[in-house]
């Protein structure tokens, strides 16, 4: 069963969040600031954060820094009453996965929740299965039967992190940035080359495809 710890200086807002959590088989741990949170995480294993910006001692923004100087994967859902778009890019920049605006759509939440643990497995795992197609990102190898390909790193990472998240739609500026880093002075244009480079390698296979989405990016389809 996983566990989740809910950081959130509302007491009324913690408990909620439990009961909810709780209900879909969740086990929950509670803390009222940043500093409690990482007190609890010393003595309990946790799976997923969810976490609120706002709050005393220790606010959202410093206990992921904290965080994160220690611990890169857990991940972490940030939920909070602030809407503005600078609010989500510093969420981003110090190292949340996720970002949703109060009040939440209960559903929504449990859908965000159980995406992000997904994730979390894959990256831990570092394989992933789609039918008879195994991705292993130690070796950056796709294998399906007796056939194996080799692929060189981008374009294993880009076929990856699509296929970590079939049907979401990335944006190619999205796709560099995470692929080749924000700073990387090469054109987005490498994107659309490197996808075109993977259909061609897997256009007869069956178990997945890569998809344009006019005026916006990709996706990536599974079949199985």
């Amino acid at each position: 069963m996983f566990h989740i710890l809910v950081v959130d200086d509302d007491r009324s807002t913690r408990l909620f969040m439990r009961a909810f959590l709780e209900a879909e088989h969740y086990t929950v741990s509670l803390a009222a600031n940043g500093e409690e949170a990482l007190d609890v995480m010393e003595k309990e294993h946790i799976d997923l954060v969810v976490l609120d910006i706002m709050m005393p001692k220790m606010d959202g923004y410093q206990f992921t820094q904290e965080l994160r100087s220690t611990n890169a994967e857990l991940p972490v859902l940030m939920v909070s009453a602030k809407q503005l778009p600078e609010d989500r890019k510093k969420g981003y920049r110090l190292g949340i996965n996720d970002f949703m605006t109060k009040p939440v759509d209960e559903e929504e939440l449990i859908l965000r929740i159980k995406n992000l643990l997904k994730m979390s497995r894959i990256a831990s795992e570092r394989k992933m299965q789609i039918g008879g197609v195994t991705l292993d990102y130690d070796s950056f190898t796709v294998l399906r039967g007796g056939e194996v390909h080799t692929l060189p790193q981008k374009e294993f990472q880009l076929l990856f992190k699509m296929l970590s998240q079939p049907g979401k739609i990335f944006t190619r500026i999205e796709l560099m940035d995470d692929i080749w880093g924000a700073e990387s002075e090469t054109g987005w244009e490498t994107v659309t080359v490197h996808v075109g480079r993977l259909r061609k390698r897997f256009e007869n296979w069956t178990e997945f495809e890569i998809v344009s989405v006019r005026g916006l990016g990709y996706k990536a389809v599974k079949r199985v």
